[in-house]
């Protein structure tokens, strides 16, 4: 009986521990395919979209796992913007930028992801082919690279469609490496990257919206000669139809508007020109715009007025309390537009410094009439910049003339308006220049802050005119 049970109790061991043995087995075996399914793909890739046939580098950067998974944009040599959730299961990933409604899928096999880049700017959706593989170190010479750091003017040999005779193209170089941007009226293009090689720079830029290239060479008369693309996206429909490899390109040529703005522009040009800014001024070459004479108002005694609804319905005008007595800035934005993301980042900066000195910030949003529906970019564009300020639907792109009809001019996104207490408008200023354009912006916001601080500082007339009348007496 004693042997029995001894041996009945072998037996049990050794099943328990076949069974915890099976168990681990289980659990190893799983971990390895979900090792081999879900492969650690944190670091940095080496990414690029396709447009018609010319291809876009851009970095991207993938932090984190699961619900923590992040994808990152650089905007030249700094971080700049990133997604707002992302997934990666069973070798897909999607990384999601909300804010400018653009979605990357893509597959990882050997190594490498291909999918495409669906985005949604104003007008018609567009689609890319993507890939990206792991960045590998390269160790770059900056033997014999000319330097072209610094402030350049491009003349245009035509005016652009909002006037504009010269750009200014902001360089800043580390090396054999450059980032730089070209400054137009509305703002820039964000910051183009690359590395000197076969005496050229190959620059792009792609920050979840409006990927480019640019190619970069300094002449024997110490002029650089800007290459750019001048292709357009194309509508997903035309990316089917073409078929894979197959890039129909729409010209500069080509006669498309889109809210009532000709896409024609002299902006686009292929060839440009680019002269130091003294050797420009000593030239007597045309200079930019100045962005705070751009664009005026039809009669400075006029109260600047608005009345348009919040994203639940509920119609604000500038007859509001909080608006009342303050220093505003109306800002002509649309969520479509990057120059205006680039200013909500910094808005939000100036709201949180000045709002409890008197400033107010209201937005004056224009969104394409398929978005007003929903409202989905400006929701998450609200949402990732942390506005808190006041945001208004104003309409279409195509409406903006017509429901801000005090500006003269006003062609540009954005567009701010400073308003001083007493109502009225005591400046204009078109575009924004973001931190790609170096200089400019620093100059814009000390600009800007000395603009506030002076407004603020003004008493409304009314409680002058009162304070002298004796009107407004204590009791009252």
């Amino acid at each position: 009986m004693k042997a029995n049970r001894k041996g009945n109790t072998t037996m049990k061991s050794i099943s328990r521990a076949s069974g915890l043995l099976l168990m681990f087995a289980s659990v190893g075996a799983s971990a390895a395919f979900a090792q081999a399914t879900n492969p650690a793909i944190d670091g940095r890739w080496d990414a690029s979209l396709n447009n018609h046939g010319t291809i876009i580098p851009f970095r991207l950067d993938i932090s984190g796992s699961g619900a923590s998974l992040k994808g990152t944009f650089y905007n030249g040599f700094v971080p700049f913007d990133g997604t707002t959730n992302a997934t990666f299961q069973d070798g897909k990933l999607v990384l999601n930028i909300e804010h400018y409604l653009t979605t990357i899928t893509a597959t990882l096999k050997d190594g490498q992801f291909t999918g495409n880049i669906n985005t949604q700017s104003r007008g018609p959706a567009a689609e890319y082919d993507f890939q990206a593989t792991r960045h590998v170190d390269t160790v770059s010479s900056a033997a014999n690279v000319p330097s072209i750091a610094g402030s350049w003017i491009i003349p245009l040999d035509a005016p652009t469609s909002k006037g504009e005779k010269a750009f200014r193209f902001i360089v800043e170089q580390r090396g054999a490496e450059v980032a730089a941007s070209i400054l137009r009226v509305d703002g820039d293009t964000g910051a183009y990257s690359g590395t000197y090689k076969d005496g050229r720079w190959v620059l792009s830029h792609f920050d979840g919206s409006r990927p480019g290239v640019i190619e970069v060479s300094l002449t024997k008369d110490g002029t650089l000669e800007v290459l750019q693309n001048a292709a357009r996206a194309k509508k997903p429909a035309e990316q089917a139809t073409a078929g894979a490899g197959a890039y129909q390109t729409v010209s500069a040529s080509s006669n498309n508007k889109s809210y009532g703005e000709e896409t024609v522009d002299s902006r686009y040009t292929s060839k440009l020109v680019a002269f130091r800014a003294d050797v420009a001024l000593a030239k007597g070459l045309p200079q930019p715009e100045n962005y705070d004479t751009h664009t005026t108002v039809r009669d400075p005694k006029e109260k600047f007025a608005f009345n348009f609804p919040d994203v639940n319905g509920k119609l604000v005008s500038s007859d509001d309390p909080r608006f009342k007595d303050k220093v505003v800035l109306a800002i002509v934005t649309g969520t479509w537009c990057p120059n205006c993301h680039d200013e909500a980042q910094y808005l939000v900066q100036l709201d949180k410094k000045y709002r409890d000195k008197g400033l107010a910030i209201v937005a004056l949003d224009f969104e394409e009439p398929e978005q007003q529906g929903s409202l989905e970019r400006e929701r998450a564009f609200v949402k990732q910049y942390g506005v808190e300020y006041t945001y208004l639907i104003a309409g279409a792109p195509a409406e903006m003339w017509e429901k801000v009809p005090q500006a003269v001019n006003l062609n540009t996104w954005p567009a701010t308006i400073f308003v001083g207490r007493d109502g009225l408008v005591k400046g204009i200023h078109s575009g924004f220049a973001s931190p790609a354009s170096g200089e400019f912006n620093q100059q814009l916001q000390k600009d800007f802050t000395a603009k506030i601080e002076q407004l603020l500082a003004e008493k409304a007339s009314q409680h002058v005119a009162s304070s002298l009348d004796g009107s407004n007496k204590p009791g009252e």
